[in-house]
């Protein structure tokens, strides 16, 4: 190889070794990446900035004004509603909770789809006596499985069908991948209602804790010369509250538990509330108290008008491994955290001194411009709101699921192309007002967009330097590997890559070696494409490999070894079918 080509493979090292040990973005790494292979010309600035103009690129921008929306008119809810019904067991509600979420997904992005249900799925399951945990992570599973059934299910698809039309002048259709896609779906829904009952834990998420547990605290203080100083616990009104209870006074740096009902109350004493969520609000109603941090005080907005706010930190979130303090949390989202869960349980000690983590799940009061103004920051994966003041606009919905019926049937027709299709239904929902311009401008996430074009300049020096071939020529071996087994390791080389950095720049990475495999073998090209297609999007053995697995982890209470248990027999089975039917319907 020559010089250029080991150059080449160094820089996406580099890049593969910072995606997985950093925080650093992913769209910051891979543009710096870019900028590398123009500066040292490897690439000319055409070459490299091939991706931003790819039409896949292009399809994905527009249909996430499409997921946006069905989501503001509530027409994933519309479906769902009707689609879930009232289960008897938990395998029953699996049942019905994995066909919705993979058909839904087929024709949509995942990530929305999953960001839509995880709270229509916990009101789900509260009202069936379900645990939440049984449900959540079949919920990310089906969606990624569904994201397998269409070109337009998930991004990466659309990612290899844009490199095969500029590559390779080959086009796939709208349910070409259904071939494999629907035994893939079939034999994953099957593992997950066989087996998921038995090997998904039985936990609670954080909002399920501070209602069921009692484990939310507050802390408040008496406020001196109040009308409530000097007087017993039981004739301030503290004894009978609605949603919390008085569980130890903190005074004179001496804690007083099990406090009895006639014991006077004196100026500063600190009270520690334990309850559910809304014994906040009671609190504050009382004369005399006042929040002991002033957080909750600081926070000038009204009560009406605070909602409270369940969200998932996200790895760019830009105070991690702070503490609550440090990261002045309040200053900078004006939101206050009432609670942390982690991995399932309320963090104990003091809540200013939690560090927090990525995959933390916080429970927040905030005012009604939050929800909007970080529903598509990449500090949050926003999961849930609660006490939300302003729902969807039910009335459309049946525009908008007719806009979603347009777009398949013409592009499944062939009348228009996926781009086209898109770029009409997006239209359609502007103009019908379905969404508005600046939620539609703002649902477009330009990072993830950023990370696949540019991760188009990497696959391109790997092939025009000779790096694709010279690795490929590395897992051939000496030249007697059968393609079979060719496709089957540029299967598991894809799923590897795609647990540890993003699916999309997996499949961006592997797309030049697995066309230099088939080539250096001499057989079809196709199947090794759709190998990569299924292999990027097969991550269910870690929480980081997908972004709906991460989503899922503190709504679920899932530990990481939970995803290993059942994520790792379900990624061998479908591997094995998808081997073994790929090559079936696209010959090697």
């Amino acid at each position: 190889m020559p010089l250029e080509a080991y150059f080449t493979l160094a820089l996406t090292a580099g890049v593969l070794i910072t995606l997985i040990t950093t925080r650093i973005g992913p769209d910051v790494i891979l543009m710096g990446a870019l900028a590398i292979l123009v500066v040292t010309g490897i690439l000319s600035p055409e070459q490299a900035l091939v991706g931003f103009a790819n039409p896949g690129v292009i399809t994905i921008a527009v249909l996430y004004i499409v997921a946006a929306g069905l989501k503001e008119t509530g027409a994933i809810q519309f479906l769902t509603g009707r689609l879930l019904g009232q289960p008897k067991t938990t395998r029953q509600a699996q049942a019905r909770l994995v066909l919705p979420t993979s058909m839904l997904s087929a024709f949509m992005n995942n990530t929305a789809v999953v960001a839509m249900l995880i709270p229509a799925v916990q009101d789900w399951a509260q009202r069936n006596n379900i645990a939440a945990s049984k449900l959540l992570l079949p919920l990310s599973y089906a969606a990624i499985m569904g994201g397998t059934l269409t070109l337009i299910g998930t991004s990466t698809n659309l990612v290899v069908d844009g490199l095969l039309q500029s590559e390779r002048g080959v086009s796939l259709h709208l349910f070409e991948l259904a071939w494999v896609g629907v035994p893939v779906l079939l034999v994953g829904a099957l593992y997950l209602v066989l087996f998921g009952n038995r090997l998904l834990p039985n936990r609670q998420s954080a909002v399920e804790q501070l209602d069921q547990a009692r484990e939310y605290s507050v802390e408040m203080k008496v406020t001196p010369g109040s009308p409530i100083s000097g007087k017993t616990i039981q004739e301030a009104g503290l004894r009978n509250l609605q949603s919390s209870y008085l569980a130890e006074i903190e005074r004179g740096g001496h804690t007083l538990s099990a406090v009895a009902p006639d014991t006077p109350l004196q100026d500063d004493d600190r009270l520690v509330f334990i309850g559910a969520p809304e014994g906040a609000r009671e609190l504050r109603r009382i004369n005399g108290l006042k929040a002991a941090n002033g957080d909750v005080q600081k926070l000038k907005i009204a009560n009406h008008q605070r909602h409270l706010v369940e969200v998932v930190l996200g790895p760019d979130f830009p105070a991690l491994g702070q503490t609550i303090k440090e990261s002045g949390f309040r200053t900078h989202f004006k939101a206050v955290i009432l609670s942390v869960s982690r991995r399932g349980s309320r963090v104990p000690g003091k809540l200013g001194e939690i560090r927090l983590d990525v995959g933390d799940t916080l429970l927040l009061e905030a005012g009604p411009s939050f929800v909007e103004q970080y529903r598509f920051r990449r500090d949050f994966l926003l999961v849930s709101v609660l006490n939300d003041s302003t729902p969807p606009d039910f009335r459309k919905a049946p525009i908008a699921l007719a806009l979603l019926g347009l777009l398949v049937l013409s592009a499944a027709t062939g009348l228009l192309s996926i781009l086209e299709a898109a770029l009409l239904a997006a239209g359609g929902m502007l103009v019908t007002r379905c969404i508005t311009a600046s939620h539609a401008r703002r649902s477009i996430d330009l990072s993830v967009l950023v990370v696949i074009a540019a991760s188009f300049a990497l696959g391109a020096a790997m092939r025009e330097t000779g790096a694709a071939a010279g690795v490929a020529q590395l897992l051939l071996g000496t030249g007697n590997l059968s393609p079979w087994l060719a496709l089957a390791l540029v299967y598991i080389t894809t799923v590897a890559f795609t647990e540890t950095i993003t699916n999309n720049a997996a499949a961006v990475l592997m797309f030049p070696i697995a066309m230099a495999v088939a080539d250096q073998l001499g057989v079809n090209f196709m199947p090794f494409a759709i190998a990569i297609m299924f292999a990027a999007s097969a991550s269910f053995i870690t929480p980081l490999g997908y972004q709906t697995n991460l989503m899922v982890l503190g709504p679920g209470g899932y530990r990481v070894s939970d995803y290993l248990k059942i994520g790792l027999p379900l990624s061998v089975l479908i591997a094995v079918t998808a081997i073994v039917l790929i090559p079936m319907v696209w010959t090697l």
